[in-house]
């Protein structure tokens, strides 16, 4: 099993929860952590933007990362939202073994 990391931001609250709960539901996430308060700031179509985000922390499995992008992108409102994995190098036997009871 290769556990992840996915990291996503919204730009609401409500819209971090329910993306969240759709992936839930689809067994593509064993959880996921809500973090507000992310000051971003990045380019986009040629100016520079200061935005209050919501970052999730998502903990999954790399065969079901596909499968999380098509569903993030079809219920985010960004064009091109930040979807990005990190592999979980270590972790606690107990953990990783949650995460892939709990994902498809």
């Amino acid at each position: 099993m290769d556990a992840i990391t996915v990291l996503i931001t919204a730009a609401s609250v409500t819209e971090a929860e329910k993306i969240s709960t759709i992936l839930l539901e689809k067994r593509l996430i064993a959880g996921a952590n809500l973090i507000p308060g992310i000051q971003s700031i990045f380019r986009w179509e040629n100016k520079v933007c200061y935005e209050n985000e919501i970052l999730l922390v998502l903990k999954s499995v790399s065969k079901n990362f596909d499968e999380i992008v098509q569903t993030v992108k079809a219920n985010h409102r960004y064009q091109v939202p930040e979807i990005i994995a990190l592999p979980i190098i270590l972790g606690s036997p107990d953990y990783l073994n949650w995460i892939k009871a709990e994902t498809k």
